[in-house]
């Protein structure tokens, strides 16, 4: 278990400040809100509009180089599968939490980061049922 202290505090707030910035950024660059998974998504649909290609390989590229650097500097912080799980069981859980994104229109990092900070009460409500803590 993670103990939090006041390293991981800092850490958690640093990275607050940059997912806002990152936010605010994209939404004043170019209109659209930051989504993991409509970035990611959109990478299926680059073969009609091959210029959003390039933008979306290098956001994806950049989510899988920072859980390879967190995992160098510090492996503690990310669980392993467990051994009962398979590769096949991984990709069924990862195509419905996709399929759940697509019928949520948004995923908790473009409801709870982009849809939040512009008040839509559609992403206040997405937000607070993926916070529900089921015992």
């Amino acid at each position: 278990m993670i103990h939090f202290t006041g390293h991981w505090l800092a850490a958690a707030c640093a990275g607050g400040l940059v997912l806002g910035a990152a936010t605010m950024a994209k939404l004043a660059t170019n209109g659209t809100i930051l989504g993991v998974s409509g970035i990611v998504g959109g990478l299926f649909d680059s073969i009609t509009k091959p210029s959003d290609a390039v933008w979306r390989l290098v956001f994806t590229a950049g989510l899988i180089l920072a859980g390879a650097l967190l995992r160098t500097a510090e492996p503690e912080t990310l669980q392993p599968l467990p051994t009962t799980m398979g590769w096949a069981r991984v990709c069924v859980a990862g195509a419905l939490v996709g399929f759940g994104s697509s019928l949520a229109n948004g995923c908790t990092s473009g409801h709870g980061i982009s849809g939040l900070t512009r008040l839509s009460p559609r992403s206040v409500v997405a937000t607070g049922v993926f916070m529900v803590r089921f015992a």
